[in-house]
């Protein structure tokens, strides 16, 4: 038999950001797949758990917590060892989903903060999860990214006239860095890499975001070597609010690139 996967895009949570699309998968799903990941990020479920409440009408559903796999100390591996810890949390969390899909007759639903094209893990684990034996069929919805909501906060086009737009993470950010990239958007640092590139690049704008569409969300933009600090004491107040941060961030060069 084959079960019905709807990943759907949900993009901060609010239901405001949610597109028609989604709101009519959510309605047609049986049975929502969430990771429990224990600790503060109790947080994240509950808040999936609240917008289902609030946007899911005349249509009976499940929201199923599912104990995610121990992950290992990223920050603490190397690029070859980052790479093959994440291929085994995948294929863990793909064994516990599946035991859960093979039980389920009517559509399973999984919500992702953001858009699912955007440094998320659900598609790769879905297809681990069909890879299993498991016969799905998978739709995908995207959903506001947080990187359109941090452009739309600062009021800015992601890129000069005719230029490139890079978008990476925190752990690739200084290997990469180079003013002929154009912007640079990143996502996925949680240690505030930028602060290296200062040395060479002392001159470099950021605008940067955090719990962006959630009611703490944040905003600093300025010169990087101006503001990195406040920038700092804002992610510890968050963090200290909430237990975790989401955040990310856009480096301009002050002198624009050719275009």
């Amino acid at each position: 038999m084959t079960v019905e996967v709807l990943v759907i895009g949900i993009g901060s949570g609010d239901p405001a950001h949610l597109t028609g699309e989604a709101v009519a998968a959510m309605n047609r799903v049986d049975v929502f797949l969430v990771a429990d990941k224990g600790g503060a990020k109790v947080d994240l479920t509950t808040m999936r758990t609240a917008l289902c409440e609030t946007v899911i009408h005349d249509h009976a559903y499940r929201v199923v917590e599912v104990t995610d796999p121990q992950r290992g100390p990223d920050a603490e591996r190397d690029q070859v060892a980052y790479e093959a810890g994440v291929r085994d949390w995948h294929q863990a969390r793909a064994k516990r989903y599946a035991e859960v899909i093979r039980a389920e007759t009517g559509p399973v639903g999984f919500l992702v903060w953001g858009d699912p094209a955007f440094y998320d893990s659900t598609i790769r684990i879905v297809d681990s999860v069909a890879a299993l034996g498991v016969d799905l069929a998978v739709t995908v919805i995207p959903g506001i990214s947080s990187v359109q909501l941090l452009a739309a906060r600062h009021r800015l086009v992601l890129n000069g006239v005719g230029g490139s737009v890079h978008l990476t993470t925190g752990r690739r950010l200084v290997a990469e860095y180079d003013p002929g990239l154009g912007d640079v958007v990143v996502m996925l640092d949680g240690t505030l890499t930028c602060a290296r590139l200062l040395e060479d690049h002392p001159d470099l704008q950021i605008f940067w975001g955090a719990q962006l569409g959630l009611p703490d969300e944040a905003l600093v933009a300025g010169p990087l070597a101006e503001v990195l600090e406040e920038i700092r004491a804002v992610r510890l107040r968050l963090r200290a609010s909430r237990g975790w941060v989401m955040d990310t961030y856009l480096l301009r060069a002050t002198t624009p690139g050719p275009g």
